[in-house]
């Protein structure tokens, strides 16, 4: 028992770094975002949301191009249907990973954008991180959990901050 639980222990360790190290950069961001951004109009703010959700899309078309590359070269998996083929299988969790932080981070950058007058730097930083937060998830995936939190940090708590940050804006 013991012996099994000090390989999860291991991993855990290693999500928690990734984890850490994802957070920690979120929070540089949204600092230095908050501290580099003047007040801008909401119509300049909104062509920063434009970009941002350009770039969300981006990243769901390319998982879906993804998941249907995986399909068209699998005997198993071009007629459809799950769990017939481990890569396919692969290539749909990070699909499924991905429009799931994408809705989260469009709903975030949407509440920023539409709440704070200073919205514009830090929602360029966190769609950096989202571009490179989904960079290493994605290719971290089949190394295991370890291999993809701090992609997983990279989408997951820059939202978070944008969240928090928009709340902020509505209360001041």
């Amino acid at each position: 028992m013991i012996e099994q639980a000090l390989p999860l222990r291991r991993k855990q360790n290693g999500v928690a770094r990734g984890i850490g190290i994802g957070l920690g950069l979120t929070i540089a961001a949204a600092i230095i975002g908050y501290s580099r951004s003047s007040a801008a109009t909401l119509e300049s703010r909104s062509a920063t949301l434009g970009i941002a959700a350009l770039v969300l899309g981006l990243w769901v078309a390319a998982a879906i191009g993804h998941v249907a590359r995986r399909r068209f070269a699998s005997e198993s998996a071009i007629g459809g249907g799950d769990r017939v083929d481990a890569r396919v299988d692969i290539a749909n969790a990070v699909l499924r990973n991905t429009v799931e932080q994408a809705l989260l981070a469009g709903l975030a950058y949407t509440a920023l954008t539409l709440l704070s007058d200073h919205a514009r730097v830090p929602v360029a930083l966190f769609v950096a991180c989202f571009s490179a937060g989904r960079l290493l998830f994605w290719t971290g995936y089949r190394d295991g959990a370890e291999a993809r939190s701090l992609g997983f940090a990279l989408t997951f708590y820059p939202s978070i901050a944008a969240l928090l940050m928009a709340a902020v804006a509505l209360v001041e």
